[in-house]
C-alpha cells in the first residue's frame, strides 16, 4: 500500500487512467463486434455502415495511446477485405 501522499495520489491517478482505458478500449472492441456480426448475417450495406462507424473508434484509441498504429491499421485492414469479399 502507498505510504507517501505522492504514492498515493499516484494510485489515484492510475486507478482513474485504469478505468478510463478500459472503457475506451472496450468500446472499440464492441465496434469491431459490430462490424463482424454484420459480416457474418451477409448484410452488406450495415457491415459497411458498421465499419464507418468502428473506423473513427479504432483511430481514436491510436491517439489515445490504447493501441499501437499498426494493430489499428490490422484491425481496418482485415474487416475492410472482409466487407469487400461479401
Amino acid at each position: 500500500m502507498a505510504n507517501s501522499a505522492q504514492a498515493r495520489k499516484r494510485a489515484r491517478q492510475a486507478d482513474k487512467r485504469h478505468s478510463r482505458n478500459q472503457a475506451q478500449r472496450s468500446e472499440m472492441r464492441t465496434q469491431i463486434k459490430k462490424v463482424a456480426k454484420q459480416i457474418v448475417t451477409g448484410s452488406k450495406e450495415g457491415a459497411a455502415e458498421a465499419f464507418k462507424q468502428a473506423a473513427p473508434v479504432i483511430d481514436s484509441a491510436v491517439s489515445k495511446g490504447l493501441i499501437h498504429k499498426n494493430k489499428a491499421a490490422r484491425h481496418k485492414s482485415r474487416l475492410n477485405v472482409q466487407i469487400k469479399a461479401m
